[in-house]
């Protein structure tokens, strides 16, 4: 039978239009597919986890590789969540510690050295609560006199300031070249100040950095300025200290003195404060701009002193302290005491404090007084 003109192109049309639909109806399909697809992903149970970087593919069959069929859907992959893949997390690098207490602090701070009137009539003084290192040097007539170390924390004045001495300058000979503030000195020791590793902040080269208080007789009445003298001074160095948990061993010790032939030093430990405080001539050492004086560190280290061909106004002879060279020391930290031995061999090197079985004696962190007993 044949068949009419009109109806065979009419289904031939027919045949497109299908055709057409069909593919519209997989393209809707499609669209509706890749719009759901993440609020179901978000959308489900507790029960089921989603990869961050899975690939989806609907059940549809599967075409051969590398193509997509008629009747397939195009594998969707989901980006991995940035929330997923954070950077680990990098520790802070611990803060820098002083080379004097173990405690943090600036190490750009300058370094400020402090010769401190200790006879009765300048007590108290100011500022010695904030030294991060105090030395107790013999002085003319059997007295002492103070070397504090400023560097961490700087008071606002201190004092009284007094002159320098010889020992002073080898003292200071490994600290680099740190500030060194003093009244004055006798021209044999200016001479050994000009030539040293030391910036001269004394009353002659800084007058206008000093102050006298009308109040204390002369001479025990000078005062500088902290913050202006530490200016030029160099930064902190190792000068040999070391800090940790105390050794083992070590005997009770609830105080001890170190007598000069006209002066006494006393140290007593303070458990509730954990700390050691200082006495002066039997009476405590205390501080006229902040609380008493004291440190986590005591030591006692016995020096070489002899007579110098210096003397002051009274003709007695000023004695010089060694500070190069070894000897005995005990290590006062945490209520014991630890014996031991020092040793610098020459004026740049650090100084050593050992045990008797080589290892280092440690100190506990804090301020430290050093004690130059004669030996």
């Amino acid at each position: 039978m044949k068949c009419h003109p009109e109806s065979h192109h009419a289904l031939r049309e027919g045949v497109v239009v299908v055709s057409r639909r069909g593919q519209a109806l997989r393209v809707l399909a499609l669209l509706l597919v890749v719009y759901a697809l993440p609020a179901s992903l978000l959308s489900s149970s507790g029960s089921a986890s989603v990869m961050p970087s899975a690939t989806v593919a609907l059940p549809v069959s599967q075409p051969p590789a590398g193509s997509v069929g008629p009747g397939m859907v195009a594998p969707i992959v989901i980006p991995p969540d940035p929330a997923l893949s954070l950077p680990p997390t990098i520790a802070p690098s611990p803060p820098p510690v002083s080379p004097f207490t173990g405690m943090p602090t600036d190490l750009g701070a300058p370094v400020l050295c402090v010769k401190i009137d200790n006879a009765s009539v300048a007590r108290p003084q100011s500022g010695l609560e904030l030294a991060d290192l105090v030395y107790v040097e013999p002085v003319e007539g059997g007295l002492s006199r103070l070397l504090a170390v400023y560097q961490s924390r700087v008071p606002p004045q201190v004092g009284p300031v007094r002159s320098s001495r010889a020992s002073d300058v080898e003292l200071l000979a490994n600290f680099g070249r740190p500030a060194l503030a003093f009244s004055g000195a006798a021209p044999e020791v200016g001479a050994l100040v000009d030539h040293a590793p030391i910036l001269d902040v004394s009353a002659i080269a800084r007058a206008g950095d000093y102050h006298r208080d009308r109040r204390r007789p002369m001479p025990h009445n000078l005062y500088g300025d902290a913050n202006l003298l530490r200016q030029g001074g160099a930064r902190p160095r190792d000068i040999g200290f070391r800090f940790g948990p105390p050794p083992p061993g070590g005997r009770p010790v609830p105080g001890t003195e170190v007598r000069y032939s006209a002066a006494a030093i006393g140290v007593q430990w303070v458990p509730e404060e954990s700390r050691w405080v200082i006495s002066m001539d039997g009476a405590p050492l205390r501080s006229a701009s902040g609380p008493r004086p004291g440190a986590a560190t005591v030591v006692l280290q016995r020096v070489s002193v002899h007579a110098t061909a210096v003397h002051d106004a009274a003709g007695a002879a000023s004695p010089f302290a060694a500070t190069v060279g070894s000897g005995d020391a005990v290590v006062l930290r945490d209520g014991l005491a630890f014996s031991g031995s020092w040793s610098r061999p020459n004026p740049d090197a650090i100084t050593t404090f050992t045990l008797p079985d080589g290892s280092p004696l440690t100190f506990a962190p804090g301020p430290v007084w050093v004690v130059l007993v004669p030996s």
